[in-house]
This record gives structure tokens, C-alpha cells and sequence, in this order.
């Protein structure tokens, strides 16, 4: 045995002794999933598998500057540009390479940034990649000073505490030479004019929305939109654009099609929060403010985390515990995810299991 290899086992064994080790879990047993992002549940849709079943094949062949550019990515991103309200799209095979090469390309633009701390691991590690000056703020930022030209990031809708960011506040601190990203890989498909997010009634050339494909749209893939200039220039400069290969058409077409179904989807949204709002209810909790379809659940120590989401799988639940480095050490919770096809008598057993659990100090 190398040494190298006793390096990982004596590793793995402190992630065990601290119960941070994870696992690959492919819930063989189905239980009623309460963690997936698939919020509208468009990935079952029979309009969206059928797209995908007609695809001609299953890779793109390459990056999209070379040989993996197909008609259905130019489709998608004219349809995303006019649902987002923005002049153009850019389609990448993940979100998170999205919010990576937007983050990267638009630091190119300003001397500083300033990060929510709640953000997506993919912007943490975006901003760091660009050796800028950034700093930290809970909520809203201070004011602006001075001439530096600045990049706020934040998500809309946070995706471990729910909470959803004041988005004009944020805009209205900004100044001529300074930009705001916007994560809105939780929000869109839920909230906004058709779903279209939050981000979608502020008409600001300012502004930078990056989002996935994968949780409301319930397929795959990535994409950064804002103005025809800065997606000209992302595509010239964006490391994980250039060098990634495309989203697979097949995706593309069927994520297309999803938009469609997302786009036209009121009576969809109408179950998600209905949902939502049986949830709550069935917990004897008050909902917050702002119901999201992430509720989260605060537990506080990491082995009772475990511990109750492991009872729930056994009572036939799948709601993970999340805890460091998803969140701060102290601050482990469940997450809890809403969806427009949960069955309501689901909902109801589901949240009197948990408050049981809760009750009885699992």
C-alpha cells in the first residue's frame, strides 16, 4: 500500500470520526424524494421526455466554438433571452460553469467585488479564481464609496436558507460604473411574470442573471444572460465556455420545450405553493414571510441532523441532512424541497413524521 493511499484512508477516516463523510445514495428504495430542486416537476413531463427521445444523438462532439454548436442551442437561447427579458443568452453545459465564467468575465470589468455570504459554492470559487479584492456582506452591502467599480453577486433565492434577496435594493446602491450578478437558479420557474424570475422586471444594463436548467426546467445544463455586449464578450473570454463541450442538443431541445411548459405553467405554480403551504401547516409551524419551496428545517448539531433525516428513510422519506461545508458548522438543518407533484397526503404524512421526530428528540 502507498502512501499516497494512506494519506486518503487516514482522511476518510476523519471525515467518519466527525460525521462529515458523504455518500452516493441511489435510493433504490424510492422513498418520497423531499430534496430535489425538480420544483414543477418537468423532469417527468411527457413533453419534455418526448423532446429528448427525439434526439439524433446523444453527445455534441465538442465545445461550442468548435464542432458541438447545433441549431438547438441557438433555439434555446433566443426563447430564454425574450422569457428572461434580456438581450441575449448564453447556453453552458452546467450552472455551475455558468456562474464560474460569468463571474470571471465580469471581474475583468471591475476592481472589486462583494459576495453574499450566503452564496453558491460555484461563485465562492468563481471570485476566488479572479484574485480581486472582495468582501463579505450579510444581506445588503454598504454603501458603495469612492470610484473603484464594483461587482455585487448574490443569489435571489438562497438555496440552503430560503431566504430571497432584495434585488431592487441591491440595484439601487449600484453606480454607473458598477454591476450586479444574479444567481437565479432557485427562483426561476417559481417566481416572477411566468416564472420568469426575480430579476425579470429590472430593466438595468447592469444587471447579470445566470441560472440552470436543472431544477425547474428539470433537465441539465446552464446559462448567463444580460446584455448583447457582455455575452459577445463571455463567449470570447470565458474559460468554461471555450474549453467545455456543449450541452448535448438532446438536452437543449427537451429544455426548450420545458420552457414552454414552465413559461405557460400558472396552474403548476398554483400546486407548488399549495404544497408549500400544506407543508407548514402538517409541521405546526409558522411558514416565513415569504414561503419558498425550500423550507428549512433547523436542527444545530450534526449528529441529530443525521440522525433524523436516517429516520425518516427508514419511515420511507428521503429529506438529507445538510451540514459542513454546505453550511456553517452549528447551523445544520434539513432542507426540505417542495414540488408541484408531491400528492398532498404526502405532504401531510411527511410533516407529521417530521414533527414527531423533531418532538421526540430524535
Amino acid at each position: 500500500m502507498t502512501a499516497f493511499r494512506d494519506a486518503a484512508r487516514a482522511a476518510n477516516a476523519v471525515l467518519d470520526a466527525t460525521h462529515l463523510a458523504r455518500h452516493v445514495d441511489a435510493r433504490g428504495d424510492a422513498p418520497i424524494d423531499f430534496a430535489s430542486n425538480d420544483y414543477l416537476g418537468l423532469a417527468r413531463d411527457p413533453a419534455v421526455l418526448a423532446a429528448l427521445a427525439a434526439a439524433h444523438r446523444a453527445g455534441s462532439g465538442g465545445s461550442r466554438l468548435l464542432s458541438g454548436a447545433y441549431a438547438e442551442h441557438d433555439a434555446l437561447e433566443r426563447d430564454l433571452a425574450g422569457f428572461l427579458g434580456r438581450e441575449r443568452v448564453r447556453v453552458f453545459s452546467s450552472g455551475y460553469l455558468a456562474v464560474l465564467g460569468a463571474i470571471q468575465v465580469a471581474a475583468g470589468l471591475v476592481r472589486a467585488i462583494r459576495s453574499d455570504r450566503e452564496n453558491h459554492a460555484c461563485a465562492i470559487d468563481a471570485i476566488r479564481l479572479t484574485r480581486r479584492p472582495c468582501s463579505i456582506y450579510d444581506g445588503a452591502p454598504p454603501a458603495l464609496a469612492g470610484d473603484e467599480a464594483t461587482l455585487i453577486v448574490s443569489e435571489s433565492l438562497f438555496s440552503m436558507s430560503g431566504r430571497i434577496a432584495d434585488l431592487p435594493e441591491l440595484l439601487a446602491g449600484l453606480r454607473p460604473q458598477d454591476a450586479l450578478l444574479v444567481d437565479e437558479a432557485h427562483a426561476i420557474g417559481v417566481f416572477g411574470p411566468r416564472g420568469s424570475g426575480f430579476a425579470a422586471g429590472l430593466d438595468d444594463e447592469r444587471i447579470v442573471v445566470a441560472g440552470t436548467l436543472s431544477k425547474a426546467f428539470g433537465c441539465a445544463g446552464g446559462f448567463v444572460a444580460g446584455t448583447a455586449e457582455f455575452v459577445e464578450l463571455l463567449t470570447s473570454t470565458a474559460r468554461t465556455f471555450i474549453f467545455d463541450t456543449s450541452l448535448p442538443p438532446a438536452i437543449a431541445a427537451a429544455a426548450r420545450v420545458a420552457l414552454e411548459r414552465l413559461a405557460g405553467g400558472a396552474a403548476l405554480r398554483e400546486r407548488l405553493f399549495a404544497n408549500i403551504e400544506a407543508f407548514w401547516r402538517g409541521l405546526g409551524v409558522a411558514p416565513p414571510p415569504r414561503p419558498t419551496p425550500i423550507a428549512t428545517v433547523p436542527i444545530g448539531d450534526n449528529r441529530r441532523a443525521r440522525a433524523i433525516a436516517a429516520a425518516l428513510r427508514a419511515r420511507g422519506y428521503f429529506a438529507p441532512a445538510i451540514r459542513p461545508p454546505t453550511v456553517p458548522a452549528g447551523s445544520e438543518r434539513l432542507r426540505v424541497s417542495l414540488r408541484a407533484d408531491h400528492a398532498p397526503e404526502d405532504i401531510t404524512a411527511f410533516a407529521r413524521t417530521l414533527r414527531e421526530l423533531l418532538d421526540g428528540g430524535a
